[in-house]
């Protein structure tokens, strides 16, 4: 058995620890990487990177179908599955060269950890590293199968989706999170019968509502088959088939299918950890408790990136891990600011994107608040180049018009959200916005609509409200 000390030793050595890594390493710190491999992390392995790159084709091939609409006759006459999965390993094996030779430039342990105690760490069989901080950044695992019968009955999941290149001929994907709709999608368009049974009363559940039904509508009339309200009870094989048996309103009900796509859900990747041993409260579902300095319970002991369960998302893992990183080196108590933060992206077509805080939220707070949209389908350039679907959405306060938050269902939102991202972090106003110039014809216009109807109830109320002269 070999002791090994350092100052900071981080366990994952994914997006939110490679960070953590780099940032300690600029202070002066003497930094280690724990990893059990492969060597890459979740966002470019099986996750953000090979997903889209995928989704480019899957795209493709409906803008196609499409073109049909703009006067052009054409026909997807071949898809070259093989092709398409090639590109994908070689896009994705580039990025795990580059991740992989940054890692690589610290001392790096490749086993399984656990902890001993809150100041050392077992990896593998010989090695313990005593450190004077810890970061966990292990990530997330995909839900383990709770549907009674899925075990048996067999599945597929996000991981499996993203490497096989025998596509069945009908899908059921069960859930209706960001992973099972992207894929799902992606999926149809490959010329996969897809289904979704979801148990809330829309796809995109943890969205506003007007999102998820937007969404909702527009799979279905692409002719997927969304069964909402609908609580699934068991899974079984019947033949060559799989069969999902569901109650919706009361009524039993079932679809069958080739495979079933179990999307339900991601959980906090500290099997094996033994964090017990350290101290470290933690759950299951969860994650690893935090506060907004990133520490745990143990002082000494901190923890982002997914296994914290807080916004699944990989910018927000770099950024805690840069804020851990100085906390565990400086011994301050900087803290995460999740305002802007927050921020993700769907990359369904049409696409969603969110920013701030959302209407739901608002609500739940009793917070105040006006909110205005505006539909791509009434918007000059969306119609001229056929991206009529979705619509962009504003919410400000009623009083001084700072903008709280905004959504966008349509073509590009993950790019357009970024001009409200930039007018929220300088704090800005719908009245700031509608002052911003804006090409014509560009989809960032449709931006200014919502902006400026807030702006003009703000206006009418201050008006309404303002004592006459001499009165």
């Amino acid at each position: 058995m070999k002791t090994y000390r350092y100052d900071l030793v981080i366990i994952g050595a994914g997006s939110g620890g490679y960070a953590a890594a780099r940032t300690a390493r600029d202070l002066g710190a003497s930094v280690a990487l724990v990893d059990h491999g492969p060597l890459g992390g979740l966002c470019i392995l099986r996750g953000c990177m090979p997903s889209k790159t995928l989704i480019a084709s899957s795209d493709s091939i409906h803008e196609v179908r499409e073109a049909a609409v703009l006067g052009i006759d054409a026909d997807v006459t071949k898809i070259d599955l093989a092709k398409i999965f090639a590109r994908k390993r070689e896009i994705i094996d580039g990025f795990v060269d580059y991740r992989t030779e940054g890692i690589k430039t610290f001392p790096l342990y490749e086993g399984l950890a656990s902890f001993e105690s809150a100041t050392r760490l077992r990896v593998g069989d010989d090695v313990i590293l005593e450190a004077k901080s810890f970061i966990v950044a292990t990530g997330s695992v995909i839900a383990p199968p709770a549907v009674i019968g899925l075990q048996e009955t067999g599945y597929i999941d996000s991981d499996d989706v993203l490497d096989t290149e025998k596509l069945p001929g009908s899908i059921v994907v069960l859930g209706g999170g960001y992973v099972g709709c992207e894929l799902g999608q992606f999926l149809f368009r490959m010329g996969v019968k897809t289904s979704f049974v979801v148990r809330a009363r829309q796809l995109l559940s943890s969205e506003d509502a007007d999102v998820g039904d937007a969404v909702t509508l527009y799979f279905r009339n692409e002719g997927m088959d969304v069964h909402t309200n609908s609580v699934v009870t068991r899974v079984e094989k019947r033949g060559a088939k799989k069969v999902v048996h569901f109650i919706r309103d009361g009524v039993e009900s079932s679809v069958e299918a080739d495979e079933i796509f179990h999307a339900l859900g991601r959980v906090p990747n500290i099997d094996g950890l033994q964090l017990d041993a350290a101290g470290v409260a933690c759950h299951a579902i969860t994650g690893i408790e935090v506060g907004l300095d990133l520490r745990t319970c143990v002082p000494n002991i901190f923890a982002v990136g997914d296994v914290t369960g807080v916004y699944a998302l990989v910018h927000v893992a770099i950024y805690q891990g840069e804020i851990a990183a100085r906390n565990a080196v400086l011994g301050t108590s900087e803290q995460a600011d999740y305002r802007l933060q927050k921020t993700h992206t769907i990359f369904t077509d049409p696409q969603v994107a969110v920013v701030g805080a959302t209407e739901k939220e608002l609500r739940a707070a009793d917070v105040p608040f006006l909110a205005g949209s505006y539909l791509f389908s009434e918007h000059g350039k969306a119609v001229a180049i056929n991206k009529t679907k979705g619509f962009v959405k504003m919410v400000a306060d009623p009083e001084d018009g700072r903008i709280l938050g905004a959504a966008i269902v349509g073509a590009e939102a993950s790019d357009l959200i970024h001009e409200v991202i930039v007018a929220m972090y300088y704090n800005g106003t719908v009245h700031d916005f509608v002052k911003i110039p804006h090409l014509h014809p560009t989809l960032a216009e449709i931006l200014t609509y919502p902006a400026e109807d807030i702006a003009l109830q703000i206006d009418a109320a201050r008006e309404a409200s303002a004592v006459p002269v001499g009165v």
